[in-house]
């Protein structure tokens, strides 16, 4: 597969040297001179220039490439080169950036984006997902059906937890898509039984998402508020 990657700051030569290591041709194209760090990804192909101009591009050799990475860390940028890839190189596949999570709405087909990588999203997510049980938490969403994943780790307190899961009714247009226990990959069957911990990931349509706050409520609903106690001087008996 060929790559062309716009941006070779820190994340566009990370994203080369995993490529490179799956055998992928890379080249790395960038406008400032102090990012032509060669010698850090030698076996790519290198090319100072401003991605932004059909020109560089096309030297890049965008034609005839499977893939089109927009890493830069400017949003304008990275929408800027997807829509070249797209409209001007008729590139079949491309991944942008978005460094700014406020921009996200804007990285979609209509700006020739194929998939967007939102790294402040992710490492929230992440963090979320890292520290609470019994939240429901999105992980990512596919960028070409809509569709989303969610994680959640169920408490000991939850009412799926010792049942099978075949006998647990998911709403409507959800699939539960793997079980980890113990660090061990599931992949579930319907006399799977559920335990407490599982971290359970489950995938959602775009067409259910008014079904998160029910599954939430499913699997870890929030503890029903407790009547506070009366107080007060007691009435004496006459």
């Amino acid at each position: 597969m060929r790559v062309v990657i716009a941006g070779a700051g820190s994340v566009g030569r990370s994203i080369a040297r995993e490529l490179l290591g799956h055998r992928h041709q890379v080249t790395l194209v960038d406008r400032n001179p102090a990012a032509m760090r060669v010698a850090s990804v030698a076996e790519a192909e290198w090319l100072l220039a401003d991605a932004c101009e059909p020109s560089a591009l096309a030297e890049a050799g965008a034609q005839d490439c499977d893939v089109v990475v927009a890493a830069t860390g400017d949003d304008k940028v990275n929408l800027v080169v997807s829509l070249l890839a797209k409209t001007e190189f008729g590139v079949p596949r491309t991944v942008a950036r978005v460094n700014n999570p406020k921009n996200e709405w804007m990285f979609d087909d209509a700006w020739g984006v194929d998939v967007q990588v939102s790294t402040p999203r992710i490492m929230t997510s992440l963090v979320e997902e890292a520290v609470s049980v019994g939240d429901l938490v999105r992980i990512f969403r596919f960028h070409q059906s809509g569709a989303s994943m969610h994680e959640i780790t169920l408490p000991a307190d939850s009412p799926v937890v010792g049942r099978r899961v075949g006998q647990v009714l998911w709403p409507p247009d959800t699939v539960l898509a793997a079980i980890i226990r113990e660090d061990r990959p599931i992949a579930p069957g319907a006399d799977d039984t559920l335990e407490a911990g599982d971290e359970l990931l489950v995938v959602v349509s775009a067409f259910a998402e008014d079904q998160v706050t029910v599954l939430q409520q499913m699997l870890a609903p929030a503890p029903a508020p407790t009547s506070p106690t009366a107080s007060g001087p007691t009435a004496e008996a006459p």
